[in-house]
């Protein structure tokens, strides 16, 4: 049942919908007008009819030239509507359709300002079925209601002053049997638009549980999880099922239950009429007339009936759409711009939780002169990747400060804050488009000998050049191995030389051989360059000028390599863990 928070939401909805037609008010002007102009002329070909057939008279009272001129003149409008439809149908065809492209690109933008907590809350297959599939039902049901609703309403007002001018006792013998079809379609819709909304979610579910099979198929296989997956999938598809064909039943009872009602007011009119002939104040030919706009008048409420439906299922795809437009964006960016970074880092007094009661950070201080290298090691789950997405601003904190160059990163852009790092990650990414495209995504202009130069010191132009078009090769996420992919993503860093750098398991997919090739780079490119350094393998920093050692959030240990290992504390532990039996050099 539809309830009245149902009825809220659905009306909210189309308002809002109603606001991005605005922007093509003159081609939703348009079409009404032309709707307008094809439906009076349809509805004219009626009386034409009844005119023609008023000149059979008797036998041999035939007026066939009277006959001829009527059908001509219907020939003529027959000609004109069809003409004035076409027009209306390419315009309805272009407002929806850039109606629905105006929706994607501003979901599109919205999903870039989002804040990473909403994104780490939701599927990412959600997502994606909100933007292409909901975008796509609400696309089809703008079509047809606009396509069939202007035309529908015209067609009831025209249709009832052709007929007031026919006969007006069956006119208002019409317009009294109306609400029959009114009632019929608004119980049956009441209970549709909620089975449409569990569609939606049902649908944007399993397109959720598909992607993440389809991403993760090799793990799937490896850990045998398909029976399991093949489960969850089966549940979620009998959800869906259920919810379309209890929607698609509500639907379809709509337009036999309204014809039911209009056939039996075209037998009261044919009734009625068949009295009033022998008066004299109906002809045979206006009794035509009017069970031809009885059914021009009736076949509007079938098609509305049915747009409504399809508009039901549309406003609720709708309505997710408008759920993602209206999150709430990360907050709005500085006015002011990092410029000549230095790379002095000052954390003071910060604290951070991504769940309200689940500590994580607390009362975390640091500070890092220019041209520092500090590594940050500590278990899984103390806080280590989250330092790093609050120093990138990719959080914002709690409480405290971070600050660049003595300004807080809250008081300058994104954009050169997040410029001023380079960054290579334990999880790679690569874009579907060139070698050339992925390495240059940080500098757009750089020069062939540049990009060459990068590919050169990060050892990925060993497996670049032997690629079929070298750096013109077209990727995509299979065509290249984990250590590859790596491998591109440390050249994008060597080829921007930014002036801070975070490496967290910048070599973790690498085999050995070039990993110490690439230390050997990053040492070059660490020189003079604040870098943080996140490290499960403490031999990769025993040259750092600084240690963090972190625990729960906070840092319970600090120092050089030599001095943490004097202490015989936590980092001791976690040091001789990793290098039980074999000696330090």
């Amino acid at each position: 049942m539809k309830t009245k928070e149902d009825r809220s939401k659905s009306t909210q909805t189309f308002l809002k919908v109603l606001r991005f037609i605005g922007r093509y008010r003159i081609l939703l002007i348009l079409s009404i007008v032309l709707a307008a102009v094809s439906v009076v002329l349809q509805l004219y070909i009626p009386v034409l009819f009844g005119n023609a057939i008023d000149q059979i008279v008797a036998e041999h009272q035939v007026h066939f030239q009277t006959v001829l001129n009527y059908l001509q003149k219907i020939l003529v409008m027959v000609l004109l509507s069809s003409a004035a439809t076409w027009i209306m149908n390419m315009i309805n065809n272009r407002m929806t359709y850039q109606t629905v492209q105006d929706i994607r690109a501003k979901a599109i933008r919205q999903i870039q300002v989002l804040p990473l907590s909403y994104l780490d809350g939701h599927s990412t297959g959600d997502i994606i079925s909100r933007v292409v599939a909901d975008a796509d039902i609400l696309s089809d049901g703008m079509l047809l209601g606009f396509t069939q609703l202007f035309s529908g309403i015209v067609t009831i007002i025209v249709t009832l002053f052709f007929m007031f001018s026919k006969n007006f006792l069956i006119t208002v013998m019409v317009i009294i049997l109306t609400p029959i079809s009114f009632f019929v379609a608004k119980f049956i819709s009441t209970h549709s638009f909620q089975m449409f909304r569990k569609q939606s979610d049902a649908r944007g579910r399993q397109t959720a549980l598909i992607e993440e099979m389809i991403g993760s198929q090799k793990v799937v296989q490896a850990f045998g999880y398909e029976q399991t997956a093949s489960q969850r999938f089966s549940e979620i598809n009998e959800e869906l099922k259920e919810c379309s064909q209890k929607a698609v039943f509500y639907s379809s009872l709509t337009n036999p239950s309204t014809r039911f009602v209009n056939n039996i007011i075209y037998a009261f009119v044919a009734l009625v009429g068949a009295f009033i002939i022998p008066a004299g104040s109906l002809t045979v030919g206006g009794l035509s007339v009017l069970l031809a706009y009885a059914n021009q008048y009736m076949k509007p409420f079938n098609d509305i009936s049915s747009v409504i439906t399809e508009l039901q299922n549309a406003l609720a795809c709708a309505g997710r759409i408008f759920d993602l437009l209206e999150e709430t964006p990360e907050s709005p960016d500085a006015a002011q711009s990092l410029g000549n970074v230095k790379g002095e880092v000052e954390i003071r007094n910060v604290s951070f939780r991504y769940e309200k009661d689940k500590k994580l950070i607390e009362d975390f201080n640091l500070k890092v002169k220019p041209g520092m290298r500090v590594a940050i090691v500590g278990p899984t789950g103390c806080g280590k990747t989250t330092f790093i997405n609050l120093l990138m601003r990719f959080y914002d904190v709690n409480k405290g400060t971070i600050s660049i160059d003595g300004k807080p990163v809250t008081n300058v852009t994104r954009h050169s804050l997040r410029s001023s790092f380079g960054m290579v990650l334990q999880d790679t990414w690569i874009k579907n488009g060139t070698v050339r495209e992925n390495i240059c995504i940080g500098k757009p202009d750089a020069s062939e000998e540049e990009i060459i130069e990068a590919a050169r010191l990060s050892h990925s132009w060993e497996f670049i050049h032997r690629l079929p078009k070298g750096l013109d090769t077209v990727l995509n996420e299979d065509s290249l191995s984990q250590g590859q992919k790596q491998l591109l993503c440390i050249t994008r860093v060597m080829l921007c030389l930014p002036p801070m750098l975070i490496l967290d398991e910048a070599t973790s997919s690498i085999d050995t051989r070039t990993e110490m090739l690439i230390q050997e780079a990053f040492e070059k490119l660490m020189q003079g360059r604040t870098s943080f350094i996140v490290a499960h393998r403490l031999s990769t920093i025993r040259n750092a000028d600084l240690i963090l050692v972190m625990k729960d959030g906070s840092i319970i240990e600090q120092g050089t390599h030599d001095e943490l290992i004097a202490q015989k504390g936590f980092y001791n532990k976690l040091y001789n863990s990793q290098f039980a039996g074999v000696s330090e050099n």
